[in-house]
């Protein structure tokens, strides 16, 4: 999206957002996917198999939300480069970022393999799951170094205006997950289709087969997308040299750590949110596990906004374009409530048939569904908090986020699990309840900085 593009009114304003924000979406439906396919898969084994799945899914969220937040910062300064019309110090930050998924690549494959027999242990699993849990966890997670390079290339293409290719690789990502885990999840077997019997090929590998199909599916993925920035016609780092540059990344980090630090915070949140909820017992673990699954489509929308609003917001501040600024502004918020009240109202009215695509259990289905239409009613307000920090971290202010996050997820989430979990002796619905807490804290910072206009650097300039 070039920067000198004016939008002459409200239909112009919201036809430029959702041309940003449409492919995104669909690129976090394809990695969604990748999800639903794995967990409805593995479910037909049994609840035992689902857990053993979902029993580390949040140590991931952890490790691959620390990598996505350092994209941040990248994609701030990219954009405002991109804004400003500075090509040329838009491929230097982008050789940067190379640079640091690299590192962080060899590093987080190097450390996911030492933890995780542990991982299992530290998430309180049932010791019947911990050898299959841990052992998937360490074949999801060997391929870090193009599993980094997705997330953070796939944020620096986003930050030049180029939401399609990321999208693309998604979709491929997600076929040839399907695809392998059909050959590696099942044995061999006879189908027949329309009266036609032929044998399918299998490996039999249940867990294991779907670990491997989904670090193959994520291998290509990384692959892929870092030859598509390496030929980039505008902020490919070919020619800028792959090596540190304190006066690039400083910047960049002092943007990218507090929300690093806020993913990390968050993510360890997570960890220990799901542990308690493990300890309730499996028919929790396994109710948590899906629904957790299916909650995630359904803030695609508002996340697909959120990318959107971090690029042209980055875009706008870069130009010192206030008006733009404002009108932006103007446009997400009502975009993005539509959308999620649209979500919400969707995941209320489907969640004990999506549950049940997880799981045969009825015990698993119902509490999943009952958790599931609690959470939907408080989609749009949680999408206000997304939009509003989205246009934060395009303008580079990512420290008021971190303090938010951080005292939502453990002075409310937390010590509210585990008052009514550990304490009080409550179940699932309990734990939710907190959750949902934590959402409406967010909602409440964000909208009084929004309303405040705090989050506008530009603010005091004239519109």
């Amino acid at each position: 999206m070039h920067l000198k593009q004016r939008y002459k009114n409200a239909w112009g304003t919201a036809a430029v957002i959702m041309s940003l924000a449409w492919p995104t979406i669909v690129e976090q439906v394809m990695h969604t996917a990748v999800q639903y396919v794995d967990t409805a898969m593995v479910g037909s084994l049994g609840t035992q198999a689902t857990a053993a799945v979902g029993s580390t899914g949040t140590i991931g969220w952890l490790v691959m939300g620390s990598l996505s937040a350092l994209g941040v910062g990248f994609l701030a300064m990219i954009a405002q480069a991109v804004g400003a019309n500075e090509t040329d110090r838009a491929r230097k930050v982008v050789s940067q970022a190379v640079f640091v998924t690299l590192v962080l690549g060899v590093l987080t494959t190097v450390v996911c393999a030492v933890i995780s027999p542990f991982v299992p242990v530290w998430m309180r699993a049932d010791p019947a799951i911990q050898g299959l849990a841990s052992r998937y966890f360490f074949i999801l997670y060997l391929p870090m170094l193009p599993r980094a390079a997705s997330a953070i290339f796939g944020t620096v293409l986003r930050a030049a205006g180029d939401t399609r290719t990321p999208m693309k690789v998604g979709v491929i990502v997600n076929l040839i997950n399907v695809v392998l885990n059909f050959l590696l999840i099942y044995p061999a077997r006879t189908l027949s289709v329309f009266g036609l019997a032929f044998t399918l090929p299998g490996a039999g590998l249940g867990v294991v087969g779907a670990a491997i199909a989904s670090a193959v599916a994520f291998t290509w993925g990384g692959i892929h997308i870092t030859v598509v920035l390496w030929r980039h016609p505008v902020v490919s780092p070919k020619g800028c040299g792959i090596k540190p540059d304190a006066a690039i990344l400083r910047p960049c980090l002092k943007i990218a750590l507090p929300n690093m630090l806020q993913r990390f915070a968050t993510s360890l949140g997570y960890v220990v949110f799901a542990a308690m909820i493990n300890s309730i017992g499996e028919v929790a673990t396994a109710a948590h596990t899906i629904a957790n699954t299916v909650e995630s489509a359904f803030y695609i929308p508002g996340y697909g906004m959120q990318t959107a609003a971090a690029t042209l917001t980055g875009n706008a501040y870069g130009a010192r374009d206030n008006k733009r600024m404002r009108e932006l502004s103007r446009m997400f918020i009502p975009i993005e409530v539509v959308l999620m009240i649209l979500s919400g109202g969707a995941l209320f009215f489907s969640a004990p048939a999506l549950m049940g695509l997880f799981s045969k259990s009825s015990e698993v289905i119902e509490l999943g569904g009952a958790v599931l239409r609690m959470v939907a009613l408080s989609e749009p307000f949680y999408g206000v908090s997304i939009i509003v920090e989205g246009m934060m971290m395009g303008v580079g202010q990512t420290r008021r986020p971190f303090v938010y996050n951080v005292i939502g997820m453990w002075g409310i989430r937390i010590v509210g699990t585990f008052i009514c979990t550990q304490l009080l002796g409550l179940g699932l619905i309990s734990a939710w309840g907190c959750m949902i807490g934590h959402n409406m804290f967010l909602f409440i910072l964000y909208l009084i900085a929004y309303l405040r206009d705090s989050w506008n650097p530009l603010r005091s300039t004239a519109a």
